[in-house]
């Protein structure tokens, strides 16, 4: 990989989970990295052994939130070189169960702060060449069961990359999504729970319905994230790219 040692990421959802681990992957690799989540306790935790970080939670479903938290990276940092939008929430309902809060929630984290955040970063990024990496999931790319406002919000966000990816492809900015299966993280766990089911029974059948026989693991995620944000991958863009151990073959 070229050396990056002045290059800047912003990260979202970074508390834990698949963000957690691009933001350790990105420091490993000398660039300087901004977290941002919404459990401010934890963001410090995860940047104290991190150089050259920072740290700063909010409401990312808020358009002034997103604007602030771009230029407070510019302010700290002095440039903007990646993107990643990883800040993401599920709620395992049918479209009649889903509440009009759930949804917006829903949409607000998932698709709402994607856009907001890549249209104040974008002036930034189109100065340094740079690079925006969606977090969505292979349920954007098709259904899944009980996760009507999920599997929406993350299928406009994979069409949301292809378009800014096609309007921004002139100007040197690449602009991909990432489309995981599942991955062993905190949310998991979660949706067991919504769904009424035992955690170690429902990653017993999460890891036997994929190919590999396994989950994928956040910081796999990471390491396709952090090439797609690297000199060597400047021909990848507008892609919406699985992360599924062959699931979806």
């Amino acid at each position: 990989m070229t050396a990056t040692g002045s290059r800047v990421v912003l990260v979202t959802g970074a508390s834990s989970g698949i963000g957690q681990a691009i933001a350790q992957r990105f420091a490993r690799e000398n660039w300087r990295v901004m977290l941002a989540g919404r459990d401010a306790e934890r963001l410090r935790a995860i940047a104290a052994p991190l150089a050259a970080s920072a740290t700063l939670a909010g409401d990312l479903g808020d358009s002034a939130a997103c604007a602030a938290l771009v230029a407070e990276t510019l302010a700290r940092f002095g440039r903007l070189d990646a993107l990643i939008n990883c800040a993401g929430i599920i709620f395992r309902k049918t479209a009649p169960t889903t509440s009009d809060a759930e949804w917006r929630q829903t949409m607000a984290t998932n698709l709402d702060a994607p856009f907001y955040l890549s249209r104040a970063a974008m002036p930034h990024l189109i100065a340094s060449r740079g690079s925006i990496v969606n977090i969505a999931s292979d349920w954007g790319l098709h259904g899944g069961p009980q996760a009507a406002a999920y599997c929406a919000s993350k299928g406009a966000l994979v069409m949301l990359s292809k378009s800014m990816a096609l309007d921004h492809a002139a100007d040197g900015v690449t602009i991909n999504a990432i489309c995981p299966g599942d991955v062993d993280t905190p949310m998991l766990e979660k949706e067991a729970r919504q769904r009424g089911v035992a955690y170690a029974e429902a990653m017993a059948e999460n890891h036997a319905a994929v190919p590999t026989g396994r989950i994928t693991r956040p910081d796999e995620v990471a390491a396709y994230c952090y090439f797609l944000c690297a000199d060597e991958a400047r021909q990848i863009t507008g892609s919406a790219m699985l992360i599924d151990g062959g699931a979806n073959a």
